[in-house]
Order: structure tokens, then sequence, then C-alpha cells
């Protein structure tokens, strides 16, 4: 409720461990932690088990771009690294057979980047700079398509994440013998809660140094043997 509101949070350091002012839009954005890149790991690796339970083939997680062999692609945006990757790919998605390629982005909303635009057009943009970097690769060089999943940490999803995650409830239902209308429900659930369930370790997770593990030293070994001694002697 804090984070959709605006509301200031409670319990939280007012000062993160980078030095700069703790503020939710800061707390969300800091790659101290881990949590950024949780937030994107942890939404890849649910629609990898979800493609899964559809019924997909062949679903990878980080799959190798074929590399260029000579092809020239139009955009000068477009990712022509031969070790390129992407986020997940399947088979069966929207035809029997044929490769869908996925990659993901978990934005936030109260960047200032973000913060300003309505969140259909932030959800729009993002969309676009995915597609600007692997489309044409998808559609030239692997000869399959391609489905940019863009999310808010507020738990808004793109258009094209809409449109593939209800290709995904109508496959699951029919594998199932479910209802499409529970399937999708299903699906929605397990997206909201993985979205929410990472934006609030975000806020609240520990961001300070690691814990480095404790070795004895001789002065503790030797208060050790006198402990013993004493023991013994009563």
């Amino acid at each position: 409720m804090a984070v959709r509101y605006g509301f200031e949070l409670e319990g939280v350091p007012h000062t993160c461990p980078c030095g700069k002012a703790n503020t939710m839009e800061h707390s969300l954005s800091c790659a101290k932690g881990g949590f950024v890149y949780m937030r994107h790991n942890q939404l890849r690796d649910l629609t990898a088990n979800l493609c899964h339970e559809a019924g997909c083939k062949d679903v990878t997680v980080e799959p190798r771009l074929l590399p260029l062999t000579g092809e020239t692609l139009k955009l000068k945006s477009a990712n022509t690294a031969n070790d390129a990757r992407l986020d997940v790919s399947a088979r069966g998605v929207w035809s029997q057979g044929d490769k869908t390629f996925l990659d993901f982005r978990v934005f936030n909303s109260l960047a200032p980047t973000n913060a300003n635009l309505p969140i259909e057009r932030a959800l729009l943009k993002h969309e676009d700079e995915k597609k600007r970097v692997y489309n044409e690769r998808v559609l030239e060089v692997e000869k399959s398509t391609f489905s940019p999943i863009v999310c808010s940490t507020f738990g808004a999803f793109g258009e094209e994440a809409t449109k593939f995650y209800r290709q995904i409830a109508v496959l699951l239902a029919n594998k199932t013998g479910q209802t499409y209308q529970t399937t999708i429900r299903y699906i929605r659930q397990r997206l909201q809660f993985c979205v929410l369930k990472t934006t609030v370790a975000s806020l609240r997770g520990f961001k300070g140094t690691k814990c480095t593990r404790y070795t004895a030293d001789n002065n503790d070994i030797n208060l050790l043997y006198q402990y013993n001694n004493l023991t013994h002697v009563f």
C-alpha cells in the first residue's frame, strides 16, 4: 500500500549503504544487494515454468542466439554480438514447432525517466527499446518470433506481455481442462505475487556488506583450554 500510494515506509534506514538517501525510488533502483537482478530473474524463471506447465517444448533459459554469418541488420541499435543471449525461448507458444524468444525488463516506476510518463507510455517505451535491440535479429536470423516481457515494479504489464500470457493461459487451459478464466486468473496471481515479493525485497532487503566468516585465533583457543581446565577442577 505504501509503495502504490507513495507513503513513507516505516522501519527502513534513512541512508542506503551506498551512501545515498534511502528513498523509495532509490531503493528500487540501487544495485546493492542484487535485488534489481532478482526481480528480473524471478519473473524470467516463473515464465519459463509456466511455459513448461502449458506444454511448450524446448524451453530454455538464457538461450544463445545464432551468430551472424554476413546478414546485415537495418537498425543500428540491433544487437550483433556473437555471444548475444535472450532470457527464455520456447517452442509451440503461437504455433506447433515455431520458436519464440522472450526478453524481460522490470522497470522502476518511480525513476525520473518513468515517473512523469503515463504508465501506458512507459510500458510502450520499454517494449520499443527491447524490440529495437532484438526483434530484427530474431526475425531475420533465428526465423522466430520475439516478445518483450515488460512490467513495472507496481505490477503493470505491457501489451506484448499481456498477449503472451493470455496465449499461455489458452495452452494451459487446453492441457488441464480448466476454463480460460480460471487459468488466466491463476497466471495473473502468480505473476503479481512474484513482482510484489521482489519489490518488497528491494525495499526491505539487506544491502550492507557481506558477513565475514569468523575464524578462531590462538587467543580463543587458549581461552578454551583454560575454561576446560577450570571445569575439570570443579
